[in-house]
């Protein structure tokens, strides 16, 4: 690397000045990247301003044309963050940005300044530092007199830019005084800023006087008030508050509280009878009682311990979800056993988490184990929830404090042991106000949760008898949180579910809640099998409710209009598509007929599995130089690796798959996975990119039946693969007839609906070779 040309790292809010040292952090990969480099510049590099700190990735034009060079003397993560202590050297300027692939480079000019230790700037730097600590001296008194002691011994042009550097004001007006080169100038220019600052230190002194004249002045007539009113009440004239805190008596008796709550209590209690009404604390006071016994302390609802009857209410209101119905039937089957041998500690319940994509009934079966037991039903919703305050509550401290979701949830159920549902618990996120999935370990854990402590209520609460629900639609959930969960995958429905739950459920639901009555509107199967392919792709049956409830409104406007009591039958699907507009979907593989370089893949997603179409396309080369390789369809990491993987496999055994001698090297490859505007990642198309690679260089058809997963390695080797379920359903629903699984999947196979099982032929490969003899037409 030539001398005059270095790294150069942006600052979006900062400036930094030369000497003087600093612990800067990073989190933009390219400003990491800068610092691995220096390791070849004698940890050497340039920090330059962005011109607007909103930038995220700013362009040579976005960047000021002075910056600083700096030596990085240490670097180490901490906290998730790129840290590293610099030394700033000297002014430069940049002459010309490189860009380069991960970062910028700059050829740059160092800076001569003009610096003349005269008696006036020795006397103005002098200045500076006496007005920068009365400045300073007012908020943070100890650090500016660390500060102050730091510069003793430092030259005239040294302390002017090291108060410069500590300068609280706008990034324009610091870069500013950095471009500046007359040292004389530079003193004069901070000198400016720090007179403006100690100008609005001034106003806040004053401010801060007047308020607390006003203050006293508050004092002294709450003083009075309190003198009159006890008076008044020697009088017999109020008891107001007596009266308040005797009723806060009576209802202590009345409750089951516990020793360390009852007598936290009372002590309150006794605070509130001894405080001024006109006390703010008085308030407080009154607030925090209130919102004690609102809470159902010592308040159990009687478990209905009746398996049978549980189980016919599950089955009346769910269709399917077998393992989730036989974990409640065994929880409850465990408290019946309990209560049948008279057992005082029933084992404490473990945390059931459901994952799986929307629409599939994770919630609303809450509603439904809540009712089988006989309990009351209580929801919050995590997402976006990013305080921990939300979880635990706020401080008494605090104006407007008040509890967490947790203890609301407990104060709206009016029970101890409810069914709590924690909704979208992969949702959750952190910032600097703390880590709610912190907050929500104590919460779900059996060992600790019987005395959980909201910070508001300040005292233990008892969550050892609820039944915690959590539900997610990824296993995007902290470590610790997840060990603490028993998970139980949900997948997405077959279209003969789907129907059967829209007969069954869904239909008589959406005519009931359009008030229409069951002679007035009807639909025939085939026309609800219909809907169900044409007008819905989802994993669950939310879009389907959507498309159904559509039907009704439009059919109850045709009854209004028609001002009489008549029957709307839907027999013809041109009645759907006049209520729904034209066919939305198509059930069946986009490819009607074999090609060559077009294979189906299958994809799990968040919301359920899917297929996708791996396409390919070979041109010749400039000069037959060809070999290369190109991918489009916003392919993660993972996936160009995948690909990669499988053209060298295929190019290595060309002959053995009927490919020309030297085909592969004359020709460039182009990968393309449809819908390029949905990001892609995963190893498992590793097996239908190979089969399109193939087909490409072999000129052989692929046949369209086929879907196929699996991911390759460079011996050929097919490895599992995860979501097997999700991915089979997807092909069904798309009209695959054949799906190809690598043999170590073969466990899976218990997992897939017998529905899926009976139309799709399972074929088990351990190599590519296997799946090629299969796929290709000859």
């Amino acid at each position: 690397m030539s001398k005059n040309i270095l790294p150069v790292i942006t600052l979006k809010d900062n400036v930094i000045f030369p000497h003087t040292e600093a612990m800067l952090n990073f989190v933009r990969q390219q400003s990491i990247a800068a610092i691995e480099e220096t390791r070849n510049t004698n940890g050497l590099l340039i920090v330059v301003g962005q011109k607007n700190h909103n930038t995220e990735e700013p362009k040579m034009e976005d960047l000021y044309e002075v910056g600083t060079l700096i030596r990085i003397k240490q670097s180490f993560y901490r906290n998730e963050a790129f840290n590293a202590l610099t030394s700033a050297i000297a002014r430069v300027k940049i002459d010309k940005y490189l860009e380069g692939e991960q970062f910028f480079r700059a050829e740059f000019t160092e800076l001569i300044e003009i610096y003349k230790p005269t008696s006036e700037l020795i006397a103005l730097a002098v200045q500076v530092r006496e007005l920068f600590q009365t400045v300073f001296m007012v908020e943070r008194a100890a650090d500016a007199a660390t500060f102050n002691k730091f510069l003793d011994g430092l030259t005239s042009q040294e302390i002017i830019d090291q108060i410069a550097n500590a300068l609280h004001c706008e990034t324009d007006t610091k870069q500013k005084i950095l471009e500046e080169l007359d040292v004389m100038k530079r003193g004069r220019m901070v000198m400016d800023v720090l007179k403006k600052q100690q100008e609005v230190v001034t106003i806040e002194q004053d401010v801060i006087h007047k308020t607390h004249e006003s203050f006293s002045k508050i004092s002294r007539e709450n003083i009075l008030r309190e003198r009159m009113r006890v008076i008044q009440r020697e009088l017999g004239e109020i008891d107001d508050e007596e009266e308040l805190a005797d009723e806060y008596e009576k209802k202590m008796e009345k409750l089951k509280l516990p020793d360390e709550v009852r007598e936290r209590v009372q002590k309150e209690i006794k605070r509130f009878r001894q405080s001024s009404s006109h006390n703010p604390e008085s308030a407080y006071i009154r607030n925090w009682l209130d919102e004690v016994f609102s809470l159902p302390w010592g308040m159990v609802s009687t478990d209905k311990l009746d398996i049978r009857a549980a189980q016919k209410i599950l089955n009346n209101s769910h269709y399917g979800l077998k393992e989730v119905k036989d974990r409640i039937l065994e929880y409850i089957a465990v408290l019946q056993m309990h209560k049948k041998n008279k057992l005082k500690t029933p084992s404490k319940p473990t945390i059931l988490c459901f994952i799986g994509p929307p629409g599939v009934g994770k919630t609303s079966i809450g509603k439904s184990i809540a009712e089988a037991m006989n309990r009351e039903f209580t929801k919050i919703s995590l997402g976006g929830v990013r305080d921990e305050a939300e979880i635990r509550g706020h401080r008494r401290t605090y104006v407007g404090a008040m509890p967490g979701r947790i203890i609301a949830g407990m104060k709206k159920a009016k029970t101890m042991n409810p069914v709590f549902m924690l909704d979208e618990l992969d949702k959750i996120g952190a910032d600097y106000k703390g880590d709610p999935a912190a907050a929500l370990l104590e919460v779900l854990d059996p060992e600790q949760n019987f005395a959980f402590e909201d910070h508001y209520l300040d005292m233990p609460f008892d969550l050892s008898k609820v039944i915690f629900i959590a539900t997610a639609n990824t296993h995007n959930i902290p470590a610790a949180l997840h060990d603490r969960l028993e998970i139980i995958e949900y997948t997405g429905y077959t279209l003969g579910e789907k129907f059967a739950i829209g007969k069954k459920h869904l239909w008589p639901k959406v005519v009931a809640e359009t008030n229409l009555k069951a002679k007035q509107i009807k639909i025939t199967d085939d026309l609800l099998k219909y809907i169900i392919e044409g007008y819905t792709k989802e994993a669950g049956v939310r879009s389907l409710e959507r498309q159904l409830t559509k039907i009704t409104r439009k059919v109850a406007r045709d009854l209004v209009n028609k001002i009489k009591e008549v029957a709307i039958k839907i027999e013809a699907k041109k009645q759907v598509e006049k209520y729904l507009g034209p066919r939305q979907f198509d059930i069946s593989l986009s490819s009607e007929k074999d090609e060559v370089g077009v294979t189906t893949g299958m994809a799990w997603t968040s919301v359920g599995g899917d297929i996708l179409f791996i396409e390919g396309a070979i041109v010749l080369a400039p000069e037959k130089k060809g070999g290369g390789l190109k991918l489009t369809g916003q392919l993660g990491e993972v996936m160009k690796e995948s690909a990669q993987t499988a053209y060298t496999y295929i190019k290595a055994h060309a002959a053995e798959f009927g490919i020309e001698k030297g085909k592969m090297d004359e020709y460039n490859l182009h990968l393309h996975i449809p819908e390029g505007a949905i990001p892609k990642d995963g190893p498992s198309a590793g097996v239908t990119m190979a089969t399109t690679i193939a087909s490409i260089f072999a000129d052989k058809k692929v046949r369209k039946e086929i879907a196929m997963t699996g991911e390759v390695t460079l011996r050929g080797k097919v490895l599992r693969i995860g979501g097997l379920k999700e991915k089979a359903i997807a092909a069904h629903r798309a009209g695959c007839t054949t799906i190809i699984i690598p043999k170590d999947n073969t466990r899976d196979l218990v997992d897939i609906p017998e529905e899926v099982k009976k139309q799709i032929e399972f074929v088990v490969v351990e190599n590519v070779r296997e799946v090629l003899e299969r796929v290709l037409v000859k």
